[in-house]
């Protein structure tokens, strides 16, 4: 039994071995421990969903209560032709278990709107829900009872060649952001004892050629800026001028013979290229200093999660024994070195931040007795991983979508500013939210009937100045705008449902693993001219 275990690790591994490289062992376990519920089966709905069984969620539930069309087997490659009159649901279900054997899943035949007026409970099992070309009533109503359970809700949608997306979540929170140029953390501002005690230990002067010149730079450069402050008062390096000099003092120090200086050696032209970077003060970042004061960290209960219980116990320690700075990250990055010094340097890291985390371990152990809970029930594993991302951890909150579409509460500003672009994608939501009031006013979407797109033309424009009136808006939106939407007469493009299909899946995998930030909260794309925009309306 054990080596049939270890067969399916091994099989697994290699099945999901790029993303695992993404997100990790245990962002592949948050994934496989998901639930997704998909409502209506439409080809962005069914491309969201393939994106999210290939990678391997645990289960998906599929919400639809209407029968597969000659118009659905047109756009949707997860409907076939001999599906024509069967349940949307259930052939779309078989179809996308076919992707992937390790996924679960099931449906229900019933129209989303009925299911949410009679067992609105029946959400609460999610780890997120995706509403696809949901109705505005229905999709306010499902998006009121999620905001409740605090259970995200992703929205997408295709009409025509425009793709939109909503993300609404109460409150989400994610450790590991994986920002895209961060900088190292040698703390060469602020050596702890051990890195000074080991920088202090290497005599570069005695040193042979050969290990000089695989002298690893972080060394390098402590050296240098400890004898730079004992000649400036204590100062660091801090202008243009400054570094400069700094480095013609790092360049200086390179091996010399008899004869006079050698050939450059790559260790120390690597440190002067990590010079205004690696001299970067250790500070607390904005970001961080807001969590710190956020009512989350301020106000902790027995209710409060494990991240906001972490994240005071981080500011006491930032407070006290981290003297200003947060826990170090006890990684360094790839340098020309011996692999004897290489792998001395390193651990000298890791130790510390080892000894950080652990101080911040018996703090959260603290915080959680104060306030009712087992003192040990966050794993010191979580608690290292917090500690390593403590400069990267962010919390998003997105307005609801009842205040998005409470004319008192609308993002006026936000529209009203982008609407000084008549090219903004911020008229292609208007045109949508349009579209939705034309749909609750005559039943049908725009255009729908090919006789009545003429018709259909000046009553989309009578909903789009209503709106635009009850937000007390009076710019000017193209009329090219409106009679497009009226020519897709409510019409799901393969092509479009494919690009949103790929991107909703990415928000819903940030959500569900709690890696990368998803954005807020409102995505816009223009298949057009291939353009996007992010707003937070």
């Amino acid at each position: 039994m054990a080596a049939t275990g270890a067969g399916k690790t091994m099989d697994k591994e290699k099945k999901y071995d790029r993303q695992l490289r993404l997100w990790g062992d245990h962002g592949q376990a948050a994934l496989e421990a998901s639930r997704v519920c998909l409502v209506n089966v439409t080809a962005t709905g069914t491309e969201t969903l393939k994106n999210l069984i290939l990678p391997g969620i645990g289960w998906f539930t599929i919400i639809d209560g209407g029968k597969v069309t000659g118009e659905d087997v047109g756009n949707n490659f997860f409907l076939e032709r001999d599906s024509i009159g069967k349940s949307r649901a259930e052939m779309a279900t078989e179809c996308l278990l076919e992707l992937n054997s390790d996924v679960c899943g099931d449906f229900i035949d019933e129209n989303p709107e009925h299911l949410l007026e009679a067992n609105p409970e029946f959400f609460r099992s999610f780890s997120c829900v995706i509403a696809a070309q949901m109705p505005e009533r229905t999709l306010l109503g499902l998006a009121s009872v999620l905001w409740d359970y605090g259970i995200p809700l992703l929205v997408c949608r295709s009409y025509g060649l425009i793709g939109y997306m909503r993300v609404v979540v109460k409150e989400h929170t994610v450790i590991e952001s994986h920002p895209d140029n961060a900088h190292s953390d040698l703390r060469l501002d602020r050596p702890f004892p051990a890195l000074a005690a080991y920088v202090d230990a290497i005599d570069m002067d005695s040193l042979s050629k050969k290990d000089h010149s695989h002298t690893p730079f972080p060394v390098i450069l402590l050296k240098h800026l400890i004898q730079w402050r004992k000649e400036h008062e204590g100062d660091m390096p801090k202008n243009y001028k400054e570094k400069g000099v700094f480095k013609e003092m790092v360049r200086k120090g390179m091996w010399e013979n008899e004869e006079g200086p050698g050939e450059p050696e790559e260790n120390f032209e690597e440190a002067i290229r990590h010079t205004n970077t690696a001299l970067v003060p250790t500070r607390i970042p904005s970001e961080i200093q807001t969590l710190f004061e956020d009512e989350g960290c301020r106000n902790l209960n027995a209710e409060s999660s494990d991240f906001f219980v972490m994240t005071k116990a981080l500011k006491e320690f930032a407070e006290n024994e981290g003297k200003g700075a947060l826990p170090l990250r006890g990684a360094i990055p790839d340098m020309f070195a011996d692999s004897e010094r290489y792998i001395q340097l390193q651990n000298i890291y890791r130790d510390q931040a080892k000894q950080d985390a652990s101080v911040v371990a018996s703090r959260v152990s603290q915080i959680l007795s104060s306030i009712g809970r087992p003192s040990h029930c966050i794993p010191e594993e979580a608690i290292r991983l917090f500690c390593r991302n403590a400069a990267f951890l962010r919390v998003v909150r997105t307005r609801s979508l009842e205040e998005e579409y409470n004319p008192e509460k609308a993002c006026v500003n936000e529209m009203g500013v982008q609407l000084e672009n008549p090219d903004s994608e911020i008229a292609l939501y208007i045109m949508l939210r349009a579209v939705d009031k034309f749909q609750q006013q005559y039943g049908r979407y725009p255009g729908y009937y090919d006789d009545q797109v003429e018709a259909d033309i000046p009553k989309l424009k009578a909903c789009m100045c209503g709106l635009l009136q009850e937000w007390s808006l009076t710019p000017y939106i193209k009329d090219e705008y409106v009679h497009e939407m009226c020519r897709y007469g409510g019409s799901e493009l393969h092509s479009v449902a494919a690009f949103m299909g790929g991107a909703a899946a990415q928000e819903v995998i940030k959500l569900v693993t709690k890696q990368f930030v998803p954005f807020n909260n409102t995505y816009i794309y223009n298949a057009m001219n291939s353009s996007s925009a992010t707003y937070t309306l």
